[in-house]
């Protein structure tokens, strides 16, 4: 069985930097991550510049069965 979690990432160096970020923090304490859906990406913008990169990405990973 899969649960699927939403959760916000953001980068100062790309959308890609701000997905990996987001999987390597979930996967401190959820096991078993599976897939990342990209849902949202947008990018903070100063002096016509972008400054920081942002997604809201959904995050799918097994559930344990609660047998060891």
């Amino acid at each position: 069985m899969l649960k699927v979690i939403e959760v916000l990432s953001e980068s100062d160096k790309s959308w890609e930097d701000a997905a990996a970020a987001a999987v390597k923090t979930a996967g401190k304490t959820l096991h078993n991550i599976k897939s990342i859906y990209i849902e949202n990406m947008e990018a903070a913008v100063k002096d016509n510049k972008i400054v920081s990169y942002r997604i809201n990405a959904k995050i799918s990973f097994v559930l344990d069965n609660g047998k060891k």
